[in-house]
């Protein structure tokens, strides 16, 4: 799969937390990963080794979930490769959500207020953040940090979030603001996207 014209960006959002588990939201609120959620990113890196691809640089948030994934993909993939961790790729903060299971959010403010803060691109819930919002840290930080790795030919890995790699997915293939917000993006799935001349290309495996 892998061609030497072309270097690679491989995004995972973290394996199954705690917090996921007992449907609970979460955003900048710490829990690790369940077992089912460690099972989850040691698949994902059986299939990252699969392409044998090596990596230079290594991306991932303040949040154990998405650390302790990148550290379980790095060793199925038998590399340690220097990480970076930043504030910038953290999950979407959900405020006052955060901690409330989303069952109990929905009685609370109903469901159709609880469904417009979860998949609206620009409305934040209480005390948090909108999708927009989380973009407006994930794409600077992308642009500045990453992008310039990335056209030195470099193969980089990110291990992040659900809403932060949404961002930074919209950005690399121009999505709308409506159709973003309707991205599922599953845990422990990578995704991969081969580099020729600043274009990006997914790739299934």
């Amino acid at each position: 799969m892998t061609e030497s014209k072309n270097n690679f960006l491989v995004l995972v959002r973290h394996g199954q937390s705690e917090w996921n588990e007992k449907n609970l939201f979460t955003g900048w609120k710490n829990p690790t990963l369940t077992r089912r959620g460690k099972e989850e990113a040691r698949k994902a890196g059986l299939k990252i080794r699969s392409i044998n691809l090596k990596f230079d640089l290594h991306f991932t948030s303040e949040l154990l979930r998405a650390q302790i994934t990148g550290e379980i993909i790095q060793r199925e993939i038998d590399q340690q490769i220097k990480t970076f961790k930043n504030i910038a790729l953290n999950e979407r903060d959900y405020g006052d959500l955060s901690g409330l299971n989303k069952d109990e959010a929905r009685k609370k403010w109903g469901e159709e207020q609880v469904h417009i803060w979860r998949r609206s691109y620009d409305i934040s819930p209480p005390g948090g953040e909108s999708l927009k919002d989380t973009s407006n840290r994930v794409i600077p930080y992308f642009e500045e940090t990453i992008k310039p790795e990335l056209e030195m030919k470099k193969n980089i890995l990110i291990t992040a979030h659900g809403n932060s790699l949404r961002a930074l997915i919209k950005k690399i293939e121009n999505i709308s603001s409506a159709n973003i917000v309707k991205l599922e993006i599953a845990t422990g799935e990578p995704i991969i996207y081969s580099l020729s001349n600043n274009k990006y290309r997914k790739l299934d495996i």
